[in-house]
């Protein structure tokens, strides 16, 4: 998921995200009356993840259907179960599925496409009152069969649901992607990093805005640092954050009890 496949903005976003490589090729589109799916929406492809690998690693059979409540969803994303919530999420579960994807990835061949909508159907069964009591919903072929590759599989610290903003999120999930694997960590060209995030920024933004998380160092878990390579060319570099050894932590919490 570290590919544009969502909206990184709140407000609504139209324009189609489009990122071609040699390798890998993506169109992301939304309907007129709802937008691109943002990233925060993904929050329930997530969830949906989280059961169906649970089941897969205990033996139990797992489907593409998945019937639960509003609440369960909610609280694992770690938002409000009131009527407000509620509404968001129908809202999210609404542009999951009318946003469609083609991409390249994991297709047949170098020249094939797989096009899906993040969620094939849905529906909400309401109480008397009005309260959603219960929602089921069809995931697609292509996000169902990635999930029961465990080489595809990357786990999400629950931290990441109280990032904010929509480039915090993805980065979150590109640094934990790449800097876990490698010793000294990873580091991407900026402009590289902005046509990957689908991020609608204008260059000299996206820019400005990593250079700013860089120096609040906004990622839990992980170092960022904005610089320029041999070329002259600015790259973000990110690593994982090394906690200092146990008995500096209890040296330094002595002293601190000391100063007391």
């Amino acid at each position: 998921m570290a590919y544009p496949f969502f909206s990184l903005a709140k407000s609504k976003r139209i324009e189609p995200i489009i990122f071609n490589t040699k390798r890998v090729c993506i169109r992301v589109s939304g309907a007129l009356d709802y937008g691109i799916a943002t990233i925060w929406d993904a929050d329930v492809l997530i969830w949906a993840a989280s059961q169906i690998i649970e089941a897969r690693d205990q033996g139990l059979a797992t489907s593409r259907h998945i019937a639960t409540t509003p609440y369960q969803i909610l609280r694992f994303v770690g938002r409000g179960t009131n009527k407000h919530s509620y509404e968001r999420l129908k809202a999210a579960l609404a542009r999951l599925q009318s946003t469609t994807v083609s991409t390249s990835i994991r297709a047949s061949g170098p020249r094939h496409f797989h096009q899906f909508s993040w969620l094939s159907e849905w529906k909400v069964q309401t109480a008397a009152d009005g309260r959603p009591e219960g929602i089921s919903m069809i995931l697609p072929d292509w996000f169902y069969t990635g999930l029961l590759d465990s080489s595809l599989v990357l786990t999400l610290d629950p931290v990441y649901f109280q990032l904010t903003g929509g480039l915090e999120r993805w980065l979150y999930r590109l640094v934990r992607k790449h800097a876990g694997r490698q010793r000294n960590g990873w580091q991407f060209d900026v402009d590289y990093l902005r046509a990957k995030s689908g991020s609608a920024m204008r260059a000299s933004a996206f820019a400005f805005y990593l250079r700013r998380l860089a120096a609040n160092q906004a990622l839990p878990g992980y170092e960022l640092h904005v610089k320029r390579n041999n070329g002259g060319r600015e790259v973000l570099a990110f690593r994982v954050r090394v906690r200092p050894p146990v008995k500096q932590l209890i040296r330094e919490l002595s002293q601190r009890i000391r100063i007391v």
